[in-house]
């Protein structure tokens, strides 16, 4: 059955509920000079620390002070003169002077001559506000250690960065010296196996002094370029080739490798490198070597190839150690190797699991 049709409850029933509601009401007199307050019910008074004969005949203003909102307050009286409902949440204050919190829905109530009576219900919500006031509070104060700890982390990431570079620095240079030294003894020792080896150690070490160069020249330590590694360093060696009778070819992706993996891929480059130009072309045989570095399902593959004479064709050298030192540096990187006859010259196939930049 609808609503409308079911008998309503006595006026006596519905005053004695809203008398006893634990809800602070207030009923003004909408007909009546400056609307004043024609009925309250406990709840109001035990909220404000009125007495009802301090309160009835006065207006609702008499509960506004100092902090209350004057915006809040236009808004809650162009709505009461335009007869419309309005929500709002005031600062209001009690009889003994202390604020509290009012949420309120203030409802115009008709007749058949329009609006006689405004009817309010409160809430107290000055816990809520309490607890929106500690949080912020809270909020602030853990925006300021956050903040403090920020610095203190910033300023020490910049000291340790700072302290990278210097250590970057001088290993870079000891690297370099070692490498001239090598060289300087290479050049005053005579022909033969120990100056050959003098010579490889230095270009070894060159190597890698290219590598720790590039590693921390951007500025992130975490990372190495491949590519970029590969460009430069066949940059100089191309640089002291003569074109015309050799070249070295080089297409390597822009691979981001972990740090850790700079030294040994350098060094494997350099190797395989060096290996194809000393032994592959004899007798000022003309050539060319191809270096390719993609990436693969799980890693990356790097080929190196040049048309030389081939694998079998290179007579053993007891004092060599180049592919041992090859083999050695696939198995530190957890890769595998494959040689080969390519008919002519030589095929070298390596796949290198791929680590995570760190």
């Amino acid at each position: 059955m609808n609503s409308r049709s079911e008998p309503s409850p006595p006026v006596a029933t519905l005053a004695d509920a809203f008398a006893r509601s634990p809800s602070p009401m207030v009923i003004t007199d909408a007909r009546a000079p400056d609307n004043p307050i024609s009925w309250v019910n406990d709840a109001f008074l035990d909220l404000t620390g009125y007495d009802a004969h301090e309160v009835v005949g006065r207006n609702c203003r008499m509960l506004q002070g100092s902090g209350t909102d004057p915006a809040e307050i236009r808004r809650i009286r162009a709505a009461i003169e335009a007869g419309e409902p309005v929500s709002a949440e005031l600062l209001n204050y009690r009889k003994d002077g202390t604020p509290y919190w009012s949420a309120m829905t203030v409802t115009p109530v008709r007749d058949e001559a329009g609006i006689a009576y405004f009817y309010a219900a409160q809430a107290d919500m000055t816990h809520t506000h309490q607890r929106e006031v500690s949080m912020r509070g809270t909020n602030d104060e853990l925006e300021r250690l956050v903040a403090a700890r920020t610095h203190d982390l910033s300023a020490a990431l910049e000291q340790k960065t700072a302290l990278l570079h210097e250590v970057d620095h001088r290993v870079k240079n000891n690297l370099q010296v070692i490498s001239s030294l090598m060289l300087l003894k290479a050049r005053r020792t005579p022909e033969g196996e120990a100056r050959d080896a003098l010579q490889s150690m230095a270009e070894r070490i060159g190597a890698l002094s290219t590598a720790h160069r590039m590693l921390y020249s951007e500025g992130d330590c975490t990372h190495f370029n491949l590519g970029d590694f590969a460009a430069e360093f066949l940059a100089d060696v191309n640089a002291g080739l003569d074109h015309e009778r050799r070249r070295i070819e080089a297409e390597v992706e822009p691979i981001a490798v972990a740090a850790a993996m700079a030294a040994p891929l350098a060094l494997l480059i350099h190797e395989l490198t060096a290996n194809a130009l000393r032994h592959a072309f004899p007798d000022e045989r003309e050539g060319r070597i191809s270096i390719v570095a993609r990436r693969a399902e799980g890693g990356m593959r790097l080929t190196i190839r040049d048309d030389g004479v081939g694998l079998a064709a290179v007579p053993p050298n007891p004092a060599g150690f180049g592919r041992n030192l090859v083999e050695m540096v696939v198995r530190q990187l957890r890769g595998t190797i494959v040689w080969a006859d390519a008919g002519p010259g030589t095929h070298v196939e390596i796949d290198i699991p791929l680590l995570s930049p760190a």
